[in-house]
């Protein structure tokens, strides 16, 4: 007898996952999909399967092909930019095709919520000529789980789950089905002409991949997850995909005049359902999200087709009710309508996101830049690092892995500014050692600083080969950051604690008078992680009597510590890292008495 729980997008996902039976889940953490493997994990034992966290997307992907090879239905979770580090053994993927089953799962974020940029997913379905499954909700991605496992191993290919932001982090009532009893037997049958990618067998396998497309695309169009309404009388037809889809079905509901509706949650899209649907209509609009890939194939069978390409849809950003609402309504000469201006009752300050009250890396940057010049340039990487913003310690953020390989570049440019960048630990281990190597190879002129907070923070403290335990908490052997850095040649090394001011700093006086590649690791836990095992520190609090209100310690950037009638005041959200207390030249700072 079935149930509903009302669960998170990503729950759903892992819920599916769990009742198709997987075997190995791998994936590396990216918000908006970070929640999936978190929820799977605690099922890993009793349910007899696989999971970890890589080190990255490309190595995750791997050990998940790996074991489709040998029969394993896999799962590999990654966020839309993580498909670009993944996307060299993916391209190959789609000729040599699968046994098992296997899903790549790519969340996509809309409006850049948390992203360096927006990309479409759908585009390196399309390049790879691989089908690719849009969820609309979070019961129809959990929905999809199951088809797509068949439909994968059915026609021998890897499919792509596309769920986005609003999908993986909303909410919705979602029905659950049983969990599997039985397991797969697993066993990797020898066969060059498919394993080993020689140009000869490739150029075979092409010719098999695109035979491929046509049967796929019929049978998709037939599927649960494309359908298409035709209304007598209609003069527009609305095509829309995803989370558009939601949207366009209650503003449709809502209208007294017959419009035609064709939604696509599968791809490759069988031409025939464009065609029929234009043909009952004089004029088609497509809503979907991120880059026009349903618009541009429509026009190939459509007349008199608005969107995104003709301006009736805008090309950025995600969409809400209001948005599709207004367009729907332009398009049929309806009234739009206006958003309501908020009523501010309270003229409420700007809040920018803050590194957190005792977060190490504060200490690093102040340190940085107190030793490093003006004319220094910091080049950052991904990371909650990123916020060394606010203190003028970042110029540069491009990628996860380049800050330092950016950083090398500034350094044999031709500058003569000396060049530091910051990278965090878990983002070296995942692109940043190669630019190491490189950078000492090449002998560039840089000073990296490796923030080790034992974590992977911003994306929800996800344990990382440096820690010392995988995804479900079992012991694993540490990666020492140390004997990576000197297996990359790096001569200068000092690893440091950020809370001892004095020390980091000298460790920064010498990196920056050596020549070459200079490495400082300022290690000190997170002071989340640190919180929830059980690590207290002592708070500190203001002397009033003894501040002189230079504002020093204020100008330190900690959201714990105020100025309030001339003099510093420390709130109840220090965290109790000391800096503030070395900085205060009065010693006005002291531990709290309670």
């Amino acid at each position: 007898m079935s149930s509903k729980e009302f669960l998170l997008g990503n729950e759903a996902i892992a819920r599916g996952l769990l009742e198709a039976g997987i075997d190995v889940a791998t994936g590396y953490p990216g918000t908006p999909s970070s929640e999936i493997l978190t929820t799977l994990a605690p099922s890993a034992g009793e349910r007899k399967f696989h999971i970890e966290w890589s080190v990255n997307e490309k190595v995750a992907l791997e050990v998940a092909i790996g074991a489709s090879w040998a029969g394993a239905r896999s799962v590999c979770t990654m966020k839309h930019v993580g498909l670009n580090v993944a996307a060299d053994p993916f391209m190959t993927l789609s000729h040599t095709g699968v046994v098992g089953g296997l899903i790549l799962l790519s969340a996509d974020d809309p409006f850049c919520h948390s992203s360096q940029n927006e990309q479409d997913t759908r585009m390196y379905a399309r390049f790879a000529k691989v089908p690719c499954f849009d969820p609309a909700s979070p019961q129809e991605a959990k929905a999809m789980i199951g088809f797509a496992y068949e439909f994968s191993e059915k026609h021998q290919i890897p499919v792509i789950l596309r769920p986005t932001t609003r999908v993986s982090h909303g909410k919705s009532d979602v029905t659950l089905g049983e969990l599997p009893s039985e397991r797969r037997e697993k066993k990797f049958v020898k066969n060059m002409e498919r394993f080993v990618v020689l140009p000869r067998h490739t150029r075979a396998l092409l010719k098999k991949l695109n035979a491929k497309q046509e049967v796929m695309a019929k049978e998709l169009a037939s599927s649960p997850w494309n359908k298409l309404i035709l209304k007598p009388g209609a003069k527009l037809g609305i095509i829309a995909s995803g989370v558009a889809s939601v949207y366009v079905e209650e503003v449709l509901a809502s209208l007294d005049m017959p419009v035609s509706y064709l939604k696509i949650g599968a791809y490759p899209i069988d031409p025939e359902l464009l065609i029929r649907l234009a043909a009952g209509v004089e004029k088609v609009l497509v809503l979907e999200e991120l880059m026009p890939i349903v618009e541009e194939q429509t026009r190939m069978y459509a007349k008199n087709v608005m969107g995104k390409l003709t301006g009736e849809v805008p090309h950025e950003g995600e969409f809400d009710l209001l948005c599709i609402k207004n367009i729907i309504n332009s398009t049929l000469s309806l009234p739009v309508c206006t958003p309501p201006v908020p009523q501010i009752c309270v003229e409420l300050p700007q809040r920018p996101p803050a590194l957190c009250p005792g977060c190490a890396h504060r200490a690093t940057f102040y340190a940085l830049k107190s030793v490093f010049k003006e004319d220094s340039i910091f080049a950052s990487d991904i990371g909650c690092y990123t916020l060394g913003t606010q203190m003028g310690a970042v110029d540069t953020c491009l990628c996860m892995g380049a800050s330092i390989t950016i950083a090398s570049g500034l350094s044999i440019s031709g500058i003569n500014n000396h060049v530091a960048c910051t990278i965090g630990d878990s983002t070296f281990l995942h692109t940043g050692i190669q630019g190491l190597i490189n950078a000492v190879y090449n002998k560039a002129n840089i000073t990296v600083v490796i923030l080790d907070n034992r974590t992977t923070a911003m994306t929800g403290h996800q344990p990382h080969p440096g820690i010392g335990h995988t995804i479900t908490g079992a012991p694993s052997d540490e990666v020492s950051l140390e004997a990576i850095v000197k297996a990359c040649g790096v001569k200068y090394l000092q690893t440091v604690d950020p809370f001892d001011m004095e020390t980091t700093k000298a460790a920064f006086k010498k990196a920056y008078a050596t020549e070459g590649v200079k490495v400082v690791i300022a290690r000190q836990p997170c002071i989340i992680t640190a919180k929830r095992d059980g690590i207290k520190r002592k708070r500190y609090e203001v002397v009033p009597e003894l501040c002189e209100g230079c504002r020093r310690c204020v100008k330190f950037g900690c959201p714990a510590m105020e100025f309030k009638d001339g003099k510093a005041v420390s709130n109840e959200m220090c965290a109790g890292c000391g800096v503030c207390a070395d900085l205060c030249q009065f010693g006005a700072i002291k531990i709290r008495s309670d």
